[in-house]
């Protein structure tokens, strides 16, 4: 089974404060004279839609998207579920000794605790479906932890139709030098 975990881009809302996204044509077929081909220009932030941030979304000279060892984006995961506030204990809960990536389904709140926690543990990867990791106050905080560790944050995923269990992840961002993120295509599918 192949599961699309991604948010469409141009129609899922944005963090507040962020530009919408735009496409606008270049060259296109709908017109009087139509052009040869249609090529699109798109306007997005790297936080655009289901996404990862870089080191450098938080971090002055932490490395871009380009950088990110694509490793961490791609292998077996675990996905579970909680609501609410998380905490240390249910990070450890949630991981076994060979949990590398870890995915959230529900509505939950990433704490600087539980972001420790996911250090400690040693994860490579962790994705929620929210739009963030932290709350207002605590935002900055837990993304330097887990980015100062060069833990990959996975954000605005689709797991409401994923059951919990062991899956082979692949959410690889676009190689652009100089961003502090990328929109990327997360799937998952079953280990056979």
């Amino acid at each position: 089974m192949i599961y699309d975990i991604s948010r469409e881009m141009f129609s899922t809302p944005t963090f507040p404060g962020d530009p919408v996204p735009e496409m606008t044509p270049h060259t296109t077929f709908d017109k009087p004279v139509p052009d040869v081909y249609q090529v699109t220009k798109i306007s997005i932030t790297g936080h655009t839609g289901t996404h990862a941030d870089a080191p450098l979304h938080f971090i002055p000279q932490g490395k871009d998207i380009a950088e990110v060892d694509i490793s961490r984006c791609i292998g077996k995961c675990r996905v579970a579920e909680h609501y609410g506030i998380l905490t240390a204990d249910d990070i450890r809960n949630m991981v076994s000794e060979d949990t590398e990536r870890l995915l959230i389904k529900g509505n939950i709140i990433v704490t600087p605790e539980s972001a420790e926690e996911m250090v400690r543990c040693g994860l490579l990867t962790i994705g929620v479906e929210g739009m963030t990791v932290g709350t207002e106050g605590t935002i900055a905080q837990v993304h330097r932890i887990l980015l100062g560790a060069e833990v990959y944050i996975l954000e605005n995923l689709v797991l409401s139709n994923v059951p919990t269990g062991i899956y082979f992840l692949s959410a690889l961002p676009l190689k652009m030098a100089g961003m502090d993120g990328s929109p990327v295509r997360a799937v998952l599918t079953d280990i056979c």
